[in-house]
């Protein structure tokens, strides 16, 4: 399932990072902190990949 904005896109290559152990997770902020404990590695892959054009900044 691919994210649907520019900021679910970026929330979800964050909490990936950190699940991989690339960042700490303190430095993880709002929807990425909620996304590595509610998500699979696999889903966040998903969620993260793709092309950011035509997307809006925020979904509604």
């Amino acid at each position: 399932m691919p994210a649907k904005s520019k900021a679910q896109q970026k929330a979800a290559g964050a909490a990936l990072s950190a699940k991989r152990g690339e960042t700490p997770k303190s430095k993880l902020k709002g929807a990425s902190k909620q996304m590595i404990d509610s998500m699979t590695e696999k889903q966040l892959t998903d969620f993260a990949k793709g092309s950011t054009r035509g997307k809006p900044e925020h979904a509604d």
